[in-house]
């Protein structure tokens, strides 16, 4: 990437508050330059994620070397690894006593392919690090709060090791926060049978601002592990239009 120079000329007719004007506008600019050509550089390493999600995150998808706050929920963090997994890579979870491998299959994961460290106890953010040089993607419930210094180093592994990280619950620096809202069980019969398909909202708010993103997704789905709802639902209306 060329070098970007900060160099704005300032008039000294100009007064002071012109010239501060000025040296933002310019600022401005220049961030948006180098946002610009980070996402360039970036998009290429899109790390595979499910279609049912991909257009709500930021990139269109999970970057390789982030890392996203989640809502703690299973079936979210089961709905976010399956597309990585299902194209081969390796995914581990770490923290997450209640990861339910059953469940995890039928959103699509492939258990070959899962680490599970259910208790790492105080060690939890050495082992994510440990971890994270081998895996593609980690998730993990962070135990006893981490120092800055901790969390810097661990960003820096992630980014050299290519590999994403996902947080149940707030983290400094998130390329974004997966919110899972507005569940809805369905599959009881009159009286009988069981649950077996579940209604979510997932919204994402972007570090970058703008407005958040939603969707309505049926996770899991009796056919489809996931499917997206609302996309569906605009199809359909496309159709019945033409």
């Amino acid at each position: 990437m060329p070098a970007l120079a900060l160099s704005p000329v300032v008039d000294p007719a100009v007064d002071s508050r012109g010239a501060r004007i000025e040296a933002v506008e310019t600022v401005q600019a220049l961030q948006a330059r180098i946002d610009a050509l980070q996402r360039t550089r970036l998009d290429s390493r899109l790390m595979p994620t499910h279609e049912a999600l991909a257009d709500l995150l930021p990139d269109g998808g999970l970057r390789e070397g982030a890392t996203y706050a989640l809502s703690p929920s299973s079936a979210l963090v089961m709905a976010l690894l399956a597309g990585p997994s299902q194209a081969g890579s390796w995914c581990g979870v770490v923290g997450m006593p209640e990861f339910g491998i059953e469940a995890a299959e039928s959103m699509g994961i492939d258990l070959d392919r899962l680490v599970l460290v259910p208790h790492p106890g105080d060690a939890w953010l050495t082992v994510t690090a440990s971890i994270a040089d081998a895996l593609g993607i980690v998730v993990v419930r962070p135990g006893r709060a981490a120092s800055d210094g901790a969390i810097a180093k661990l960003a820096g592994r992630l980014r050299e090791r290519g590999s994403t990280l996902l947080v149940l619950g707030p983290w400094p620096q998130a390329e974004a926060m997966i919110s899972l809202t507005e569940s809805r069980w369905s599959g009881l019969g009159d009286g009988h049978g069981y649950l077996s398909e579940r209604e979510v909202t997932i919204t994402v708010s972007s570090k970058r601002g703008g407005r958040p993103r939603s969707g309505r997704v049926m996770m899991p789905d009796a056919e489809l592990g996931i499917r997206r709802l609302d996309r569906d639902a605009a199809v359909t209306a496309l159709r019945r239009v033409g």
